[in-house]
C-alpha cells in the first residue's frame, strides 16, 4: 500500500459535501469527527475531505496547519480502511478541539477513528 493522497481521492464536490451533512452518519473520537456516507460512481474507493471551523480558529494559518495535520495522518493510516471495506464511501473529517494539536495527538485519534469506522461497517455487514 503506497502512502499517497491523490487528486482523485480528495472530496471536492459541493453536492457530495452537502449530501454528507444531510444524510451522512457520524463517528466521534474527540477532537476528531468523521461524517461518512456510502457513495457511488466516484473515481476512488474512498474520497476524503477535512474541515476546521473558523469559529474555533480565527487565524487561517492555524486552520491550514490543522488541516495539513489531518490530511497527513489520514494519508498514513488510510490503509486501515482501504484494505478492510467493500463499497465506496465519502469521508469528511472535522476538527472539534479548541487548541492546536500536535501531530502525535492527531495520529492517535485518526487511527482510533478509522478503526471505529471499520468496526461499524463490519458490524452492519455481518
Amino acid at each position: 500500500m503506497q502512502y499517497s493522497f491523490s487528486k482523485k481521492e480528495k472530496l471536492k464536490s459541493k453536492k457530495r459535501i452537502a449530501q454528507l451533512f444531510e444524510e451522512g452518519k457520524a463517528l466521534t473520537v474527540y477532537p476528531l469527527k468523521l461524517i461518512y456516507s456510502e457513495a457511488n460512481e466516484q473515481p476512488s474507493k474512498i474520497q476524503a475531505g477535512v474541515s476546521v471551523p473558523k469559529k474555533n480558529f480565527k487565524s487561517a494559518v492555524t486552520r491550514n496547519r490543522i488541516k495539513r495535520l489531518l490530511r497527513e495522518s489520514y494519508r498514513l493510516n488510510k490503509a486501515i480502511v482501504f484494505n478492510n471495506t467493500q463499497g465506496e464511501f465519502a469521508f469528511l473529517f472535522l476538527y472539534l478541539g479548541k487548541e492546536t494539536p500536535t501531530f502525535e495527538e492527531v495520529q492517535g485519534k485518526m487511527k482510533a477513528l478509522l478503526k471505529k469506522f471499520n468496526d461499524r461497517v463490519h458490524e452492519k455487514t455481518s
